[in-house]
């Protein structure tokens, strides 16, 4: 198979999480939807867990700011517990209303936050300033929104590596198409290269 088909390939096996989700982010409710579940996603646990917490919020129709706030922290606690969050569910719960609160009293919304930020190392660093925010996280959720917002968030390092592997060169890939293909090259690096599972992976073919 070709280049072209390589790419093909890459996203046509791996979407986008916000994809997977169900998440538009063309829509600012969308896009705070994909800021909870980064959130969640930020922590050190796995894929699977970090998914079907977000779907948990989904169905308790926990997707707002206030949404969280008014659910209080027992109500999240349950929610991120029915999920499967139990390792983090306390600080986790605690992190999101402290989160909400500062989003709350000092931008008002996430789509402000954004319009105030300078560029793309101003909207990093007020994202890093949430307690509980940290690089992991802001690199998750900005670089899905390439194309949607105005960011050109730096390329994760396990989404370099991956790329190598697949001699996939990243400078040719801008906005969308390389929220496309990084967010496509993180799941492969996560779910095939770092737990050795070539055999199962549907780009071995062009794998060095």
């Amino acid at each position: 198979m070709d280049k072209s088909g390589k790419i093909e390939t890459l996203l046509r096996l791996l979407p986008l999480y916000s994809e997977e989700l169900g998440i538009d982010l063309s829509q600012p409710s969308g896009r705070f939807r994909w800021f909870l579940a980064s959130i969640l996603f930020g922590k050190r646990i796995s894929e699977r867990i970090a998914a079907e917490t977000y779907r948990c919020f989904e169905r308790a129709g926990v997707l707002t700011p206030e949404g969280i706030i008014e659910t209080g922290w027992d109500g999240l606690v349950e929610i991120l517990d029915e999920g499967g969050y139990v390792r983090y569910d306390f600080s986790t719960a605690t992190r999101l209303l402290e989160i909400m609160g500062k989003l709350k009293r000092e931008y008002g919304s996430l789509e402000s936050l954004y319009g105030q930020a300078s560029d793309t190392k101003d909207l990093e660093r007020r994202l890093r300033e949430f307690k509980g925010i940290g690089p992991t996280t802001v690199q998750i959720f900005l670089r899905e929104l390439r194309g949607e917002w105005g960011v050109e968030p730096g390329i994760s390092e396990i989404a370099q590596t991956t790329a190598k592997n697949l001699s996939v060169d990243l400078g040719k890939f801008k906005g969308k198409p390389l929220a496309r293909v990084e967010s496509a090259l993180v799941k492969l690096g996560l779910r095939y290269c770092k737990g050795g599972k070539c055999k199962e992976c549907g780009l071995r073919a062009f794998c060095k």
